[in-house]
């Protein structure tokens, strides 16, 4: 680690940070500012799907870099145009809204549903369902919507219009249902908050609870989409649509972009003045989502994904089979988590000072996020030291019972 990073920071210390400064990145691969090299099965928070600086990306941008950066959303954009046509034409939607992050698209969606119930149904409905151990952003609204009490606190007044029910609780759904509910928010992959999937028959049910009492489903798709979890979306996985869903993370290669989507009888409720982002759908972010999505459509990277997840998760079940330390192992795609009987942060530090890059989902389930073009090779290489750490804490824990 640099003398920099050890100075005092002129940052506010909202970040407990690795002491490590990283400062190139190639593929799996990342450097830091002493030459070390690491495997990557973080991907910046599920954020490079393509790996770093992936090349269509790069080229994309450094060619945008010297025609236009910026103008304003008051004016056409051909590039964020194009990216949302090519969005819609490989998903449910019909409407895109650009936006600079998971938590603005999120924000938006809520807006978007509370929106369209005031000023095209004028039902007044404004109510938000949304699920226990759910992460949907931390804005206002979003660390609201968010079912953990510990991103919540001190931000008090929070806003009003919000109710959490137990995930993949059918009656505790069905009981929350009232006549202010506006819509139902859901992850399909909880990823946050400990890599817990949604239930197939609970998110039939959904659907169908949603069509019976004239709500909107929105599905955060912030972590999962993209290919992460082995289809471009991951309400694929389940046969049904939402009215609106929200992608960002890896929409952009590492280039900060978010979107909300939506079917097209919601276009109306959001009008000219009703919502807008000075950042979102610039000429550099659009280039950015066209690159990545022309990528990950063209090469066909989801299905890739879930073969290289299959074989992932197939090597650390056989791999950590009888370590009393490994409770279960689950996700989808390359959406992986380790469930133990212990807080794994210790076991995360071990594995970074070894040369791989994993990261926490709650305190004790290890969670892997590596790029969607990820080798076998380069996945033996994780999971023979990640099982190497898990053995040894093992070993260490019989030696002091």
């Amino acid at each position: 680690m640099s003398n920099d990073v050890n100075k005092e920071s002129a940052l506010f210390p909202t970040y407990a940070r690795y002491p490590v400064a990283m400062v190139k990145g190639e593929g799996s691969w990342l450097w830091d500012d002493q030459g070390n090299k690491y495997l990557d099965f973080m991907c910046g928070l599920a954020v490079t799907n393509l790996g770093h600086a992936p090349k269509p990306v790069r080229d994309a941008l450094t060619k945008q870099l010297g025609e236009l950066w910026h103008v304003s959303n008051l004016f056409h954009i051909p590039q964020q145009e194009e990216a949302a046509r090519l969005l819609t034409a490989h998903s449910c939607a019909d409407a895109v809204f650009f936006c600079n992050s998971g938590a603005e698209a999120n924000e938006a969606a809520i807006k978007l549903a509370r929106r369209y119930h005031s000023q095209v149904l004028g039902s007044g409905r404004h109510e938000i369902i949304t699920f226990d151990n759910s992460f949907h952003g931390r804005t206002l609204a979003t660390l609201t919507a968010t079912g953990q009490d510990k991103v919540k606190e001190g931000f008090a007044p929070l806003p009003e219009g919000f109710r959490y029910v137990p995930f993949n609780d059918g009656a505790a759904l069905e009981a929350a249902i009232g006549e202010r509910t506006a819509a139902v928010m859901i992850e399909m992959v909880q990823a946050e908050g400990g890599v817990h999937e949604a239930d197939p028959a609970f998110m039939h049910l959904l659907r169908k609870l949603c069509e019976q009492h004239g709500l909107l489903l929105i599905i955060d798709e912030v972590q999962t989409g993209m290919g992460r979890t082995g289809k471009l979306f991951a309400h694929e996985h389940y046969g049904l649509e939402p009215d609106i869903f929200t992608v960002a993370k890896g929409l952009g290669s590492g280039f900060p972009v978010g979107a909300m989507l939506a079917k097209a009888k919601l276009r109306e409720a959001f009008g000219p003045g009703s919502h807008g982002s000075t950042f979102g759908g610039t000429p550099l972010a659009a280039t950015a989502v066209l690159a990545t999505a022309r990528t990950i459509i063209g090469d066909d990277v989801p299905a890739k994904a879930a073969e290289a997840g299959a074989y992932l998760s197939a090597q650390l079940r056989e791999r950590l089979a009888g370590n009393p330390l490994v409770k279960t192992i689950r996700g989808k795609g390359l959406l992986i988590g380790i469930e133990c009987t212990q807080p794994v942060g210790d076991w995360v530090t071990a594995a970074r000072e070894r040369g791989l890059l994993v990261v926490t989902a709650g305190p004790n389930v290890i969670r892997l996020l590596p790029n969607l073009l990820i080798t076998r090779a380069e996945i033996d290489q994780a999971v023979a030291t990640l099982c190497g750490v898990l053995a040894e804490q093992a070993q260490t824990a019989a030696t002091q019972a």
